[in-house]
C-alpha cells in the first residue's frame, strides 16, 4: 500500500478521519482532485469523536427539515457568547453560524439522514438537527460518499511528520503497518483533532489532577500533528487548559465511552462533592447551554469527583446513562451506597429541601422555581428531594476535545510565523480554539467541523487547480 501511495503526487492530502476531514475530502474530490485521506484509527474505530455525536447546531430563518421555528444569526451568536463568556473570534463565529444554514441540505445531499428530536432533547428541536443513527451513521455515510467520488482512504495511518519548506507544504511522513514512508502532496488539510488523549500533555497543562480525567472521545487524538505544526512555527490560538469537558458517569471507561456516558440529570439534582457539600448552582440555565461547564466544575473538586442525587420525581426527565443509578430508600442509605459521609449529605439535602420555594415546574425551560437563602442557590427546577426511592450517580470530568489549536483565516488556511502558509489548511477540533475560547454549545463542534472542513477542501482543491 505504502509503495502505491508514494507513486502519486496527490492534489490534496487530508490528515484525519472525522467529520471535518470527511467534509474536506468530499468537497475536494467533487472537483476531480486526487484526494488521499489518512485515518490514524483502525477501520472499526474510524471517524474520531464524530462517531459519538448526535446533532448539528444550525442557523435557519424558518422551519427547515426536522428543525422547528427559526434560529437566526444574532440569537445563535448570543448563545455562543454566553457559554464562551465572549472569548471567541466574532468574525469567524458569525462566518460559521451563517454558513451552517447551507450545510444542512449539503449534509442531506451527501447521505446524512436527520430525525426529529427525541424525548429528553426536546429543548433542542429548534436549534439542533439530530442524526438518524447518530454520529456513526453520519461517518459511514460520508466514507461511502468519499469512496464513490474516488478518494483513496487509508486506515491505521499514523502521521509522524508534516514536511514544510518555508511557507509551503511538501509531504507527510506516515507509518502504515510496519512501514514508514513519505507521501508527497500539492496541498494538505489538517483535521486530526486535539491532544486530549495524551494524558501527559493534559497533565502539563492542568497539573496532576488531569490524570484522573476520563477521555470520552477517541483514544487516537493525541495531538501529534498539532505538535509538529507548533514546532514548525505555526501560530496557535486557544488556552491549553480549556476544553470541551462534561460531567460523565464515574463508571465510564478511561477512553472512548462516548455520549452514552454523559449524565444529563444535573438540572434536576442536588450535586455534592465527596465531602457531601454542594458547590454550584445546578439550575443555572437550560442544559444544552450549561452541560459543558460541569466537567470543569467537577475537575475542581477533591479527587475530581462529584455525585448527583435525585428522587423518583425526576427519573423520567433526562436521557439516562448507560449505567443504572445507585438507589436507596433514604438519603442516608444512598450516601452510604455512594461512599459519602452520611451526616453531611443528610444535612445538605435537609437544608436544600427547606430552601425550596413553591412554583410551577417546567423541565424544558427556565421556570424560576428557586431556592431562597441558600448558597450556592439553585435558580431553576429547585424541587425538594422528598419522593423515595432516591438515586445517585458518581460524576467525573469527561474530556471530549481540547481548545489549543492552529490559527486560521476565513478560508481555513493556517497562519505561520511569517504569515499564511501557501497550501496548508486546518478544520475541526484542531482549529476550534479560534471560536471556542471556553465553554461549549451543544452541537457546535459539528458546526465548526462541517463549515471549515467544507471550506478547507474547496480551498485546497482550488489552490491545486
Amino acid at each position: 500500500m505504502a509503495e502505491d501511495l508514494t507513486g502519486t503526487n496527490w492534489d490534496v492530502i487530508v490528515v484525519g478521519g472525522g467529520n471535518a476531514a470527511l467534509c474536506a475530502t468530499i468537497e475536494a474530490a467533487e472537483t476531480g482532485a486526487r484526494v488521499l485521506l489518512l485515518e490514524g484509527a483502525p477501520k472499526p474505530y474510524r471517524g474520531g469523536n464524530s462517531r459519538h455525536t448526535r446533532n448539528f447546531r444550525c442557523m435557519h430563518r424558518g422551519p427547515m427539515s426536522v428543525l422547528t421555528g427559526k434560529y437566526e444569526e444574532d440569537e445563535y451568536l448570543n448563545d455562543l457568547m454566553l457559554v464562551t463568556k465572549g472569548k471567541t473570534d466574532e468574525h469567524l463565529a458569525r462566518l460559521a453560524i451563517r454558513t451552517s444554514e447551507s450545510c444542512l441540505p449539503w449534509m442531506q445531499k451527501h447521505g446524512v439522514v436527520f430525525q426529529p428530536s427525541l424525548s429528553g432533547t426536546l429543548s433542542l428541536s429548534r436549534t439542533n438537527a439530530f442524526f438518524l443513527g447518530g454520529g456513526k451513521a453520519l461517518v459511514n455515510a460520508y466514507y461511502n460518499t468519499a469512496a464513490e467520488l474516488g478518494a483513496t482512504i487509508v486506515y491505521e495511518a499514523k502521521v509522524t511528520q508534516i514536511i514544510i519548506s518555508q511557507d509551503t507544504f511538501e509531504a507527510v511522513r506516515v507509518v502504515i503497518g510496519e512501514t514508514e514512508t513519505e507521501i508527497r502532496g500539492k496541498s494538505v488539510v489538517l483535521a486530526s483533532g486535539g491532544f486530549q488523549a495524551d494524558l501527559e500533555w493534559l497533565a502539563r497543562a492542568w497539573g496532576p489532577a488531569a490524570r484522573n480525567f476520563l477521555i470520552r472521545g477517541t483514544p487516537y487524538n493525541r495531538g501529534e500533528v498539532l505538535r509538529y505544526m507548533i514546532d514548525a512555527g505555526a501560530e496557535t490560538v486557544g488556552d491549553p487548559t480549556q476544553c470541551h469537558a462534561v460531567a460523565i458517569d464515574g463508571r465510564a471507561p478511561k477512553y472512548d465511552g462516548g455520549i452514552v456516558t454523559r449524565l444529563d440529570c444535573v438540572p434536576f439534582s442536588v450535586v455534592v462533592n465527596n465531602g457531601g457539600e454542594r458547590f454550584y448552582n445546578e439550575g443555572e440555565d437550560v442544559w444544552p447551554k450549561r452541560y459543558a461547564i460541569w466537567g470543569r466544575l467537577v475537575a475542581a473538586q477533591p479527587d475530581q469527583v462529584a455525585f448527583a442525587l435525585i428522587d423518583s420525581k425526576s427519573t423520567d426527565l433526562f436521557m439516562p446513562s448507560v449505567f443504572p443509578a445507585v438507589s436507596a430508600n433514604t438519603i442516608g442509605e444512598l450516601a452510604d451506597e455512594l461512599g459519602l459521609p452520611r451526616s453531611a449529605v443528610e444535612r445538605t439535602v435537609t437544608e436544600f429541601n427547606s430552601a425550596c420555594r413553591p412554583g410551577t415546574f417546567h423541565p424544558t425551560e427556565l421556570d424560576g422555581v428557586a431556592t431562597e437563602g441558600l448558597s450556592p442557590p439553585k435558580t431553576n427546577w429547585a424541587r425538594p428531594l422528598d419522593a423515595p426511592p432516591y438515586y445517585g450517580y458518581a460524576l467525573r470530568p469527561g474530556v471530549t476535545f481540547t481548545y489549543l489549536g492552529l490559527k486560521v483565516d476565513d478560508t481555513s488556511r493556517v497562519t505561520g510565523v511569517n504569515g499564511l502558509y501557501r497550501n496548508v489548511w486546518a478544520a475541526g477540533e484542531i482549529m476550534a480554539g479560534s471560536i471556542l475560547g471556553e465553554g461549549y454549545l451543544a452541537g457546535f463542534g459539528m458546526t465548526i467541523g462541517t463549515v471549515f472542513g467544507r471550506t478547507a477542501g474547496k480551498e485546497a482543491a482550488a489552490y491545486v487547480n
